[in-house]
This record gives structure tokens, C-alpha cells and sequence, in this order.
């Protein structure tokens, strides 16, 4: 049984390490390359999913040692898995940077400054929901007491290391209410089609409170029985992505529990990134039956409104709307056309498309801290295509993006607003006065 070392060895040696079988599909092909954002800006090979993985193998055979440089490499990567798309040998590359991710948790040694901030992070906050929100709470009075400003004015920043100004900018805005999970249950008018589970999340409930009771009012107009099981928590998908596995397993298997004790028919997610990772909590926990059910029911908002179907609103917007595409909808959900569907059914609307559609905007979670540079490199990238669509409304389906896009639109003095699909059609049906 592979065990974690006590010293520094040649190649993939813990039992989370990727399995040879995964590493060893990639043919060198290098369809990945131009769906590679990192690759796009630097037009390096080792910035690619083919030289990452040309590394991994290099490492796991014993050519090299897993060292900082080489590791760097792997941190640079955002996990976005537009490379899956583009791989005509279906190479499961998000699943072995996980288990690299994972590898490197047991072998890297990382500054204690990381190491600190992300035992809290990862293994203190994220956990227990209840801290989260007092968290959440501290930022909020920290963004809207004035101490914020008086930290700039003062200078505070500009005496801390770079990392810490980016991450005060990179700070969510929290919003006036938080949505908490409190085992609520919301029936609708008339016959039920389906009695769904809702995931609350984290910074969602937090940062987006208002984009969640407009979910919850979409649901129940719809038809939907919607419950809010009061144990759930965090997704873990952050976690997962760190290569935190142990704790992401403790918190898959604790939604496992608390969403599915309802016996619902679907459970559902208005973010991107927690509906995805609630998809893999299966491959996650290695198979529990839990955890395959919870896979199985596991629908993002959009695609369970036009899989089980909605009213068209009456209410008009007249606006041209670009849909960005986060990444954990469309490289793995691979759900793409339902939003847009959704936007469309809107009387006034325009959807228009922008290029580069399915680069990454660059946030990946923590990646927006961990990698500023390059982050803000690719979120201002993208701001620029949504910028020339000419646009009203740039529209969403996960909170890292819209975090990350508010901020790269404000760098571009653009004045396109940030919204969610679900907010759109939620006015729509308002201003119809479509609500019974």
C-alpha cells in the first residue's frame, strides 16, 4: 500500500496519486493547446495540458524530481478542463490534476504563510457553515463601516506584501442578507412536478443572497416542491480543486446526508462550480452509494428548468445580453444551450455571442488569489470580448465569475451590468406580473 513519504521521493507515491491508466492516454496530440487559456497567453508547452502532463509522466517514471519548478507548472493551471472538450482521446485531465493536486498536498512543502492561510481556509471556515457566515459577516462590516477606506487611506496595503492589496480588491462584496439553508419547504400552486433539493452553498448564499430567492421563487412558480435541508454545507468543490481531499470527502459526505434526507427527485444548484462537483462527489467517495445517488440527482438550474419545463414570461426587457459561459457548465456539465434557451424565452431580449467564449474568465475559485497575475491577465480578456459585443448585460451562471468579471468590467470602465440567467427571468416574470 503507497503511503505518504517522511522524505522527498521520485514519483507519484500516495494512494491519491493519478492512476497510470488516466496519465498515460494522452497521445501528444496537442488539439489541447488552443483550448488551453494559460497556453494562450504565455505560448508555452509547459503552460499546456500536453506539457503538464508530459511533466506528471516525467515525475511518476523518476526522470525528474517533483520540485517548485516543476510544480509551478501545475499551479498555474485553472482547472477549467476546456482541454476535455478539445481531447479526441478523452483524457480525464481534471480528474488527474485532482489526484496531482492531492499528490502535491502530501510532497510540497509550501511556505508557511500558504500552509496557514489555507489550514484556515480550507480546513477551518469552509466546513462549518456557521463560521462561514460570521466570516461573511466581518467582511461585510470591514466593506461597508468605512474601515476599508480608511485602510487606503492610510496606506495599510501599501506596506503589506503585493498578494494582500489583490486580495482586499478580490474581497466578495457581501451582500445585505445572507441566504441561509434553514430547512424550509416551498410548495407551489397546483400540481408538483418534482420535489427538488436546494444547495444553498457558500459565498453564493453570501455574496448573492438575492439571486438565491429569486431561484427559489423561479422553482416554486414552476411548479417545484423546494426544500432547504438545514445540515447541508459547503460543496467542497474549492477544496477539491486544492487538493484538500480529506476534508472535501468529509463535506461531500455530509450534503451526501442532508440533501438526500428528503428522498427528493432532483437535487439542484444555482452555481456552476458546486453543481459540478456535487456530479463527481461519486468519483469523490469512491463509489458510496450516497454519494452516486446524490451524482445521479444532481441538476444545475438551468438545465433542470428545460428538462422539466417553464413558463415563458410576459414580462419585457429590452437589452442585449452576452452569456458567459463559466467553465465548470460548460467543460463539465458540458451544458451550454439551456441558459441561453432561458434568455431567449424573455420578451426584448437579444442574446448575443461574444469570442473566445470558451476561454476562461480566470477566477478558478482561489486561483484569483494564488495567481493574481495571470488571472487578472484573463480576466481582462475577457472583459474586452464582452465589451465589443455591445452588450447591456453580461449574464452568469456561477459567483466566481461574476465576482471576477464585475472587476475586470469596472477595470474596463464598462458599464455592462453583471447578472445571473435565473435574475433575468426572475424580473421578467415581475414585471409581467406573472407571480401568483
Amino acid at each position: 500500500m503507497k503511503t505518504t513519504p517522511t522524505a522527498p521521493e521520485r514519483g507519484f507515491i500516495t494512494d491519491d496519486a493519478p492512476s497510470e491508466d488516466d496519465l498515460y492516454k494522452c497521445v501528444q496530440c496537442g488539439f489541447c493547446l488552443n483550448a488551453c487559456p494559460t497556453y494562450l497567453e504565455t505560448g508555452l508547452e509547459a503552460e499546456s495540458p500536453r506539457g503538464r502532463l508530459t511533466l506528471m509522466k516525467a515525475v511518476n517514471e523518476g526522470r525528474v524530481d517533483m520540485t517548485p519548478t516543476v510544480t509551478r507548472h501545475w499551479d498555474l493551471c485553472l482547472q477549467c478542463r476546456a482541454c476535455e472538450i478539445a481531447c479526441p482521446s478523452g483524457v480525464p485531465y481534471g480528474r488527474i490534476m485532482m489526484a496531482t493536486r492531492a499528490e502535491m498536498k502530501s510532497r510540497v512543502k509550501r511556505p508557511f504563510r500558504e500552509r496557514f492561510a489555507r489550514e484556515i481556509g480550507f480546513n477551518r471556515l469552509l466546513p462549518k457553515p456557521k463560521l462561514m457566515r460570521t466570516f461573511g459577516k466581518m467582511t461585510r462590516f470591514y466593506q461597508q463601516s468605512g474601515a476599508r477606506n480608511l485602510t487606503k487611506k492610510v496606506g495599510v496595503m501599501k506596506v503589506l506584501p503585493n498578494r494582500y492589496e489583490y486580495l482586499d480588491a478580490s474581497l466578495p462584496l457581501m451582500g445585505e442578507e445572507f441566504f441561509v439553508a434553514d430547512g424550509r419547504v416551498l410548495k407551489p400552486q397546483g400540481q408538483i412536478k418534482a420535489r427538488v433539493s436546494l444547495l444553498a452553498g457558500c459565498v453564493m448564499s453570501m455574496m448573492h443572497a438575492e439571486t438565491m430567492q429569486a431561484t427559489l421563487r423561479v422553482l416554486v412558480h414552476n411548479g417545484f416542491e423546494v426544500h432547504l435541508p438545514a445540515d447541508q454545507g459547503c460543496c467542497g468543490s474549492l477544496n477539491m480543486y486544492a487538493g484538500e481531499r480529506a476534508t472535501a470527502r468529509q463535506m461531500a459526505a455530509n450534503n451526501a446526508s442532508a440533501l438526500l434526507s428528503m428522498n427528493p427527485d432532483v437535487v439542484i444548484s444555482s452555481s456552476a462550480g458546486c453543481g459540478s462537483t456535487m456530479k463527481e462527489y461519486g468519483e469523490l467517495l469512491d463509489g458510496d452509494e450516497k454519494a452516486e445517488e446524490l451524482a445521479s440527482k444532481a441538476r444545475d438550474i438551468h438545465e433542470l428548468l428545460i428538462e422539466y419545463g417553464f413558463e415563458s414570461p410576459t414580462g419585457h426587457i429590452d437589452a442585449k445580453v452576452v452569456f458567459q459561459d463559466p467553465c465548470h457548465l460548460l467543460s463539465t456539465q458540458r451544458i451550454s444551450d439551456p441558459p441561453r434557451e432561458i434568455l431567449r424565452s424573455i420578451p426584448g431580449i437579444q442574446v448575443v455571442e461574444m469570442a473566445e467564449s470558451t476561454v476562461c474568465c480566470g477566477s478558478a475559485g482561489t486561483y484569483s488569489i494564488a495567481q493574481r497575475d495571470m488571472s487578472i491577465r484573463l480576466g481582462d480578456r475577457k472583459a474586452r470580448n464582452i465589451v465589443a459585443t455591445g452588450a447591456n448585460y453580461m449574464a452568469t451562471g456561477n459567483p466566481g465569475c461574476a465576482l471576477q468579471l464585475s472587476n475586470a468590467l469596472a477595470r474596463a470602465d464598462s458599464e455592462i451590468e453583471v447578472k445571473y440567467a435565473v435574475d433575468l427571468l426572475d424580473e421578467a416574470y415581475r414585471l409581467g406580473g406573472d407571480y401568483r
